[in-house]
Formats: structure tokens, sequence, C-alpha cells
């Protein structure tokens, strides 16, 4: 991924780093026999997590391309195929 945007690409590898250890903390309660809210709760954070992130690299896919269309040829995307992926982590 190469966003025209340092700062998005820092923002979007926190976010994901974030989910990871809320992931790595699901399969410690899960191994340790951690309570069924935990769990959920830890889960529901992952999912979230997951999901800005998600949203912020089709955003910051989107910049990019109205910043500089000959970017979208390079990349291969249309705006098209980016409603697409928008759309299916609606």
């Amino acid at each position: 991924m190469r966003p025209a945007d340092p700062d998005a690409q820092r923002k979007i590898l926190n976010r994901l780093k974030r989910a990871r250890g809320q992931l790595d903390a699901v399969i410690r309660e899960v191994e340790g026999e951690g309570s069924c809210r935990d769990v959920v709760t830890q889960l529901s954070a992952v999912s979230t997590a997951l999901d800005k992130a998600g949203f912020a690299v089709v955003s910051s896919a989107m910049k990019h391309c109205v910043a500089d269309p000959g970017a979208a040829e390079e990349d291969d995307l249309t705006v098209e195929e980016l409603e697409k992926l928008f759309l299916t982590l609606a």
C-alpha cells in the first residue's frame, strides 16, 4: 500500500498493531479460560479496530486517487473498485 500521506500510513499501522494486541489478549483469555464477557469484549474491540483500519485504508486510497488520478491507473484501481472495497467494509 502506498498512501499519499505518510501520516495516514502511520495511523493505519497503529490501528492494525492495536488490533493485533487485542487479538493476542483474546487468545490469552481463551487459552487461560477467561470469562466469556472478557473474550467477547476483546473480540468486539478487535473487530472495531479492524473496521476502522479498513475504512482508513480505503479513505487513504480514495484521497490518493483524487489527488493524483494517474496513481489510480498505476495501482489498477478504478473508482468503482474503490467503492466496492468500501462497501465490503460496511
